[in-house]
């Protein structure tokens, strides 16, 4: 399995005290149900409570379920900026050429950041911790999740195309270069190298961007076999599909490349991916919003050993946000009409996909009347959680509340909320 390290141990969280959940429902790695009191400690793991343990604080668990947060595996979290139903209607090489290019030729760092700081503000709302992200400017991006308290692996161009970043592709590089030095186990928010694509990036800017990754030890990320064309247009230039021609240059680091989408892949691609042990970052809603014609075969990847988690993709090309338990859902619906079976993808599962290696505790509410009825000794909380939604009351990361009662504490949501209603104004201007 891969082992890229979401997850590293702030020193702040050592000095932390945990904090108590009175009379709550807690559901564990394994799946278990457990009812009573219990401590949630700032390293990630929990306890049971006895009532006399030194606490940061004691909140009253009652209609309270406590599950490890959602880690989304494929974002471009500043496309808040782009409205869900931007450029509704066009193919994804349409959708790309004719409205995500263009805008992002005019993006700015403060309009990355603006989009960035909405995107956090979502995270936060509907219970996810970690992203995994592919923009530009990561070092406007950066700064904001760590501001919010979450987690990411920040990956950035190593190329200037798109947008003008300013500079020549070498000035582009060194940047990414001085990001990617600032990386240290104990940053909560690290940096990563993103590789968009086989078809727009050649072989020496995907090996430049393999090297870069390799010697800062990081996340190498990139969008694999998203559309049938794409396949085709790789079989005729190299006489190689997407993920043979990537291995065929030696571009998979080991434990820590991440490719997004891999919807179009042959059983032999999944064997490739699995010896090189990278994750597929599964994103149902965005194929489908774009028609890509076909999504993951989930059951083919698992059984290649293929370690595969869930991303929801950008805003504009989901048109679901960045709302996991969303994405789990359509996940778990695609699996099985694609497969004609309806066990291809339980809800159990897709939420153990879409958990996978959180350190940290997501609080939802069961007051929610979507997450009722409870079902015989509260077995029903995930399938509700996933299929329906649910209100996430509390977000925990390293012991730190960064939402309480349903309040991001973090963030200022209706700032942030003016703040992208007016940057959209300028970003858009001109473009239909």
């Amino acid at each position: 399995m891969a082992k890229i390290d979401n997850q590293p141990t702030h020193p702040l969280s050592m000095d932390r005290l945990p904090t108590r959940y009175l009379n709550a429902v807690l559901i564990d790695d394994f799946a278990t149900t457990h009812l009573g009191d219990f401590l949630l400690h700032p390293d990630g793991t929990f306890s049971q409570s006895n009532g006399d343990e030194d606490v940061e604080s004691t909140i009253d668990g009652t209609n309270r379920l406590i599950t490890r947060s959602f880690q989304n595996w494929h974002t471009h979290l500043p496309m808040q900026l782009n409205a869900r139903d931007f450029s509704d209607g066009l193919a994804l090489s349409d959708w790309l050429a004719k409205s995500i290019f263009p805008t992002e030729m005019r993006l700015t760092p403060e309009i990355a950041a603006i989009g960035a700081a909405a995107a956090a503000a979502e995270m936060c709302k509907t219970g996810s911790s970690f992203a995994n992200d592919m923009y530009h400017f990561p070092g406007a991006i950066a700064p904001v999740l760590e501001s919010a308290g979450l987690r990411a692996i920040v990956c950035g161009p190593q190329t200037q195309w798109p947008p003008q970043e300013g500079g020549d592709n070498g000035e582009v590089k060194r940047e990414l270069e001085r990001l990617l030095a600032k990386n240290s186990p104990s940053n909560l928010v690290q940096y990563g190298v993103a590789t968009h694509a086989i078809y727009t990036c050649d072989q020496e800017v995907l090996l430049s961007g393999r090297d870069l990754a390799q010697k800062y030890d990081t996340t190498l990320h990139i969008h694999v076999s998203e559309t049938r064309k794409e396949v085709a247009d790789s079989f005729e230039a190299t006489g190689l599909y997407p993920v043979e021609y990537l291995d065929s240059i030696d571009y998979f680091i080991p434990e820590k490349t991440v490719c997004a989408h891999g919807s179009w892949v042959k059983k032999s691609e999944m064997r490739i991916m699995a010896a090189n042990q990278a994750i597929l970052a599964h994103c149902p809603s965005s194929n489908m919003k774009l028609a890509c014609g076909g999504t993951a075969s989930l059951p083919a990847y698992l059984e290649a050993g293929v370690d595969v988690r869930l991303g929801t993709d950008g805003a504009a090309s989901s048109g679901s946000g960045l709302d996991m338990a969303h994405e789990a859902r359509m996940a778990c619906l695609v699996q099985r009409h694609d497969h004609w079976d309806a066990s291809a993808l339980t809800a159990a599962n897709a939420f153990k996909m879409a958990t996978k290696d959180s350190k940290d505790w997501a609080v939802w509410n069961l007051n929610d009347i979507k997450m009722s009825p409870r079902g015989r000794a509260n077995n029903r909380h995930i399938s509700n959680l996933i299929y329906n939604g649910a209100q996430c009351l509390d977000l925990w990361v390293e012991g730190q509340a960064i939402r309480q009662n349903g309040q991001t504490l973090t963030l200022d949501e209706p700032a942030i909320i003016n703040e992208l209603n007016q940057a959209v104004e300028t970003y858009y201007e001109g473009i239909e």
